[in-house]
């Protein structure tokens, strides 16, 4: 054998070898340059509209939790905290005038049923009363009729007495006493007849005079009994009047929310810094008129930050949660940090992509998909915060 096969022999066999000592040396190990840092990104807004007055922060800067961001002008918002409170105020007075008259309302209605129904009853008690008189007034009357009968009667007997008795005076065959006691005894009775016919005429009277008591009493009662069907409607009018003091008190709440509501607007002119974090993207400027919800600026919190690593469906098989890995970052030159697997996406990123694909139009073309893996570092490795969302890096997941 020459030489030079010799030397070729041993070339093949030395690349054998790096061959078998490289595969056994990465075997267990999956890595993907499709990686990168990410971090949570918060967007700023403001919830209220208005003129900025100051922005005391500028891009790239440092704050921490409730650092003041943007000042807006506050005095339309103070302006409309003072018209709620004074609305406020004014909806507490109504309610307590309101409150007020329940009570009120309540004894006033109830007296007035009170003094209707004594109305009512005095009413009724003027028609019996009424219509007993008539009646005692008719009995008088039958009664003056019947003695101006007897009355007459008598006042003619008597006179018959005088008639049949002057002839024997004449004749002298009586003494002139008789005749003068018969004379006096017919003038007595015809008196007496004549009193009788007043006391007829005095009964007629009285039951003309009953006659008109009795539709006086009974309109009376009429009277009564409408008066006491409008006080019997108390209970509905205390319930009106209820009604209104709830109504009252609820415009008393309505107006305190709109008091919280001005003091929280007001408050909102005040955008902070909700996370401790680095301002960026920041578009506010002062002076500049801003509307509800309209993007400020975002800050991004590099407290909290990890590694998004794209691997193809094929690395997946042995891949577990909890698994070792270590990321080497592109920007520092081979600085690697160590960490874990913490979670395996659900579905790949062309699943989630804008416009997924569907393979059921039959134009299909089988392509390796890549599942977001997130992989979390061990913490204490990154004191200055020199990773940053969007930094390139690769990961090694040692699965074995």
């Amino acid at each position: 054998m020459s030489k030079r096969v010799r030397i070729i022999i041993a070339v093949v066999v030395v690349l054998l070898l790096a061959v078998v000592g490289w595969l056994w040396a990465t075997r267990g190990r999956e890595s993907t340059d499709d990686a990168q840092v990410d971090a949570h990104v918060t967007p700023i807004a403001a919830r209220v509209g208005g003129t900025v007055r100051v922005v005391p922060v500028v891009n790239n800067q440092a704050v921490d939790a409730g650092t003041v961001l943007v000042q807006i002008d506050t005095r339309d918002y103070e302006l409309a905290l003072a018209r709620a409170q004074a609305e406020l105020a004014n909806a507490q007075a109504e309610a307590q005038a309101a409150q007020a008259n329940v009570p009120i309302t309540s004894t006033t209605a109830t007296s007035n049923v009170a003094n209707a129904r004594g109305s009512l009853a005095g009413a009724e008690a003027g028609i019996a009363d009424a219509q007993q008189g008539l009646e005692g007034a008719k009995a008088g009357l039958v009664a003056a009729q019947a003695h101006v009968r007897e009355q007459d009667a008598n006042a003619t007997r008597a006179a018959r007495d005088v008639e049949r008795l002057r002839p024997l005076l004449d004749k002298q065959e009586i003494p002139q006493q008789q005749f003068d006691a018969a004379v006096a005894d017919a003038d007595a009775k015809k008196a007496a007849a004549d009193t009788a016919r007043a006391q007829v005429s005095a009964a007629e009277a009285a039951i003309r005079q009953a006659e008109t008591r009795l539709p006086q009493a009974q309109a009376n009662r009429e009277q009564a009994s409408a008066g006491l069907r409008g006080a019997q409607t108390a209970p509905e009018q205390v319930k009106a009047i209820r009604a209104r003091a709830a109504s009252a008190a609820a415009r008393v709440q309505q107006a305190d929310a709109a008091l919280k509501q001005a003091q929280l607007n007001l408050e909102y002119t005040t955008v902070k810094a909700p996370i401790k974090g680095i301002v960026s993207k920041s578009t506010v400027e002062p002076g500049q008129v801003i509307q509800p919800g309209q993007p400020l600026m975002v800050i991004v919190p590099l407290e909290n930050v990890w590694i998004t690593a794209n691997f193809k469906e094929t690395q997946l098989e042995d891949m577990r949660v909890g698994q070792r890995v270590k990321v080497d970052v592109d920007a520092y030159g081979g600085h690697d940090f160590s960490g874990k697997v913490e979670s395996i996406a659900a579905a790949t990123g062309a699943r989630f992509s804008l416009l997924p694909p569907d393979n059921a139009t039959g134009n299909f073309v089988k392509v390796v998909q890549r599942v977001p893996v997130k992989i979390v570092l061990d913490s204490g490795q990154d004191p200055e915060h020199l990773l940053r969302p969007g930094m390139s890096v690769t990961p090694t997941v040692y699965t074995r």
